[in-house]
């Protein structure tokens, strides 16, 4: 699975940070704002799993699900 976070360090991306950790999930981070804005994330975090972008709340239902 290919697995990037999409970051700023806000408190929402720290906690979807943890949820991966805690499960032992293998995951790139990006901290780029201008390589995400050129992708078209306007908000983070964002979690992108083989192509598939997903929004805060989806990415934690992921993780759960996991």
């Amino acid at each position: 699975m290919n697995i990037t976070l999409y970051s700023t360090d806000c408190p929402k991306c720290k906690i979807l940070k943890q949820r991966l950790d805690e499960k032992n999930i293998n995951y790139e981070i990006c901290k780029d704002v201008n390589f995400m804005l050129s992708k078209g994330i306007k908000s983070v975090p964002m979690l992108e799993v083989n192509g598939k972008m997903m929004n805060f709340d989806k990415a934690i239902f992921f993780v759960k699900e996991i």
